[in-house]
């Protein structure tokens, strides 16, 4: 790295240096963290994971930007309608800070192709796709793994993002998507997974769910701030 790079690097981190300090810069610069979805949830996530200096980032969505995600994507402005979100991603985190390493996976995560992803590369993984079963299946490679991971909860049709905490799923309540990845993972043998979720009742139920600014990148900011956490600790940098 060139002087003048090395300086606009300094720079770009300097006010997160004076809250955390040096060390913990460097373990946030040497990690890797893969974000599934880059909807509401995962694009916030994944914007304050690049914002805190994440070294390596892979994103992994195949959706395109829609008019419909104007209300609460931070990647869906009126120029980046149509695209892929992992380009628009891509780029925003580029532009973020050039130094990041980003992967962009331009797929669906399923079981059938869930073998295509080595989990064993990441030091975290941050679930916020939308079906049960590519949660299911993200959360059960990652036990297989032994690689840390959060997962998004319901936020639809939800006004309060002050209601969103983190728990083990096993203490979560009235959230129903929570109830539903309980029971299938207790199935599959997992008894904890570190989750995303509020126990605010639905505003209405609609289907599909209602969404509005506030709510979904809050859900992402809170995953985002509990991943730079522990990857801050002495014993986060080591798998």
């Amino acid at each position: 790295m060139s002087e003048c790079s090395r300086n606009a690097a300094d720079a770009r981190h300097a006010r997160t240096r004076m809250l955390i300090g040096e060390d913990a810069v460097e373990r946030l610069r040497a990690a890797h963290v893969i974000v599934f979805g880059l909807g509401g949830v995962g694009g916030s996530a994944a914007e304050a994971l690049a914002r805190a200096g994440i070294g390596t980032m892979t994103v992994v969505d195949n959706d395109v930007v829609d008019i419909t995600n104007l209300n609460r994507q931070v990647i869906a402005l009126g120029s980046t309608i149509g695209e892929k979100k992992t380009s628009v991603m891509g780029r925003r985190i580029r532009d973020i800070d050039p130094d990041i390493r980003v992967i962009e996976r331009e797929t669906f995560f399923l079981p059938d192709n869930s073998g295509d992803f080595d989990f064993g590369e990441y030091d975290y993984i941050i679930d916020a796709v939308d079906t049960v079963t590519a949660k299911l299946e993200i959360v059960t490679k990652a036990a297989e793994a032994g690689i840390r991971v959060i997962s998004s909860m319901g936020t639809g049709n939800k006004l309060h993002p002050e209601m969103f905490m983190i728990a083990d799923i096993e203490k979560t309540s009235v959230c129903p998507l929570a109830k539903v990845m309980r029971r299938e993972l207790r199935e599959r043998g997992i008894r904890h997974l570190k989750v995303v979720y509020s126990k605010e009742q639905p505003v209405e139920r609609t289907n599909p769910p209602g969404s509005i600014s506030f709510v979904p990148p809050a859900a992402g900011m809170i995953m985002a701030g509990e991943v730079i956490r522990d990857l801050m600790q002495e014993q986060g940098a080591e798998r």
